[in-house]
């Protein structure tokens, strides 16, 4: 199966309404990347996404990448320097703990809401919407190694 075929329409824009809403709210830019295969070490892949993806361009390096590989079972949440500087350090944890609580139930597409809804909520209290916000990086999902 095709990444892009993992999740169904309805559920890719439960996802990208999802990351347009947390958006909304602030400055921060969110993005979900889905592939089959991830061969080495899910955060190690993850960062080399982000670059790719150029989410640590974003002004206030407030970009939060959240990286699936489906068949092999794995997923990370990135956040660049920006929020990492101003969150809990278990931030990150507590979002990674309530997804996978959908993940084992199989809602894959409820479990990335859910993350990105905690992240954009952390976003808004330090990195404000500003009226001159624009939206540096793509809601669309990308998808890899198809």
């Amino acid at each position: 199966m095709k990444p892009s075929d993992f999740l169904s329409k309805d559920d890719k824009t439960l996802i990208t309404n999802a990351i347009k809403s947390a958006e909304l709210n602030t400055s921060g830019e969110i993005r979900v990347h889905i592939e089959n295969r991830c061969k080495t070490d899910v955060l190690d892949r993850a960062s080399y996404l982000f670059e790719k993806l150029a989410m640590h361009k974003t002004e206030k390096r407030n970009g939060v990448l959240f990286y699936l590989a489906v068949n092999d079972k794995k997923f990370a949440i990135l956040g660049d320097a920006g929020i990492n500087e101003v969150t809990a350090d278990d931030f990150w944890e507590n979002i990674k703990e309530n997804m996978l609580s959908h993940f084992k139930e199989e809602e894959f597409a409820k479990g990335l809401e859910k993350g990105i809804e905690m992240a954009g909520e952390q976003l808004k209290d330090h990195f404000p919407y500003q009226s001159d916000d624009i939206n540096e990086l793509s809601d669309e999902i990308s998808f890899g190694n198809e």
